[in-house]
């Protein structure tokens, strides 16, 4: 058997810490497959980053992912920079898990495994936002900071539903935003807004048809623009993203792009992946075929 050599970097607490649990039978399962693992379990903020960037360094085969979206924001920003880029796997056993959603690889840890061990790639868009790197979702708006301020031990705790009780207590005081955004292939905006989202993904925030055409390998991101409207519409235009029909609302603009700046004269705080990703202004830009992901070559894996 022709082994590879594995790093996998873990986050202990997240998803009800379930990766911790199943974490020797990941590794008996991998070595099984061909794939010699070593772990780092994270300790902070930004330690993935640098144990992504470590990994490159001691020449490793492939990077494994072991978490949420949060977890894989870190990586993607400690791997985006290097010349050499090793093929990444994902472990989707984070409490939000949108980007494996949008690529269906199974939640489960056994068939994500399998996957892994088949070692077939894909190589996929990556968003770069000022200094740092996005692989799913950017954006701004009151709205968009409630996945980094919820509390890490409330999302062990009580998983999803911490996001919705977050989510209750901003729609209440969501205030629009005055925003100017330009770039190729449409025409200058300048609005009062409610929220901006850069999706390079269908799968932003639990919304598996918020940008319904967005592609991982088109060199575009899609992008969706809420102008500003009262609590009532911004209810009713939610409720229509569930179901894919909000694009055509005359409070949303839709557009699709690979480079774009965002400037405010307010204070506006940028959300990458999830994870606080500094302030506006913003310059955003695709790089095309940027990462190797590890994915199932049928096709037919489903996240659920």
């Amino acid at each position: 058997m022709d082994y590879k050599r594995a790093r996998l970097i873990y986050n202990p607490t997240s998803g009800r810490e379930e990766m911790k649990r199943r974490l020797p039978d990941i590794l008996q399962r991998l070595e099984m497959g061909g794939i010699e693992t070593s772990c780092h379990a994270t300790t902070g903020e930004g330690d993935a980053t640098r144990a992504a960037t470590e990994a490159i360094e001691r020449g490793f085969d492939m990077i494994i992912a072991a978490g949420g979206d949060g977890t894989l924001y870190e990586i993607i920003n400690g791997m985006a920079e290097q010349e050499y880029r090793p093929p990444l796997g994902i472990l989707p056993l984070g409490t939000t898990n949108d980007f494996a959603r949008a690529l269906g690889i199974p939640k489960h840890w056994e068939y994500a495994c399998d996957l892994i061990i088949q070692q077939y790639t894909r190589a996929l868009d990556v968003g770069k936002a000022n200094e740092r790197y996005f692989i799913n979702i950017a954006g701004g708006g009151s709205l968009t900071e409630l996945t980094y301020e919820v509390p890490s031990k409330l999302k062990t705790m009580i998983g999803q539903l911490a996001y919705y009780m977050k989510g209750l207590e901003k729609m209440v005081r969501l205030r629009p935003t005055e925003l100017l955004i330009q770039g190729n292939g449409f025409a200058p905006i300048h609005e009062e807004i409610m929220l901006f989202l850069i999706c390079n993904s269908n799968s932003v925030g639990g919304f598996e048809r918020l940008a319904p055409e967005a592609r991982l390998d088109d060199g575009l991101f899609d992008v969706i623009v809420l102008k500003k409207c009262n609590l009532p519409e911004f209810i009713r235009i939610a409720s229509m993203a569930l179901r894919g029909e909000h694009l055509n609302d005359p409070h949303v603009i839709h557009f699709r792009t690979d480079q774009m700046t965002v400037t405010t004269p307010d204070y506006v705080q940028i959300n990458l992946d999830g994870e606080y990703g500094g302030n506006l202004p913003g310059s955003f830009q695709v790089l095309p075929s940027h990462l190797s992901i590890i994915v199932d070559e049928s096709g037919d894996s489903s996240y659920n």
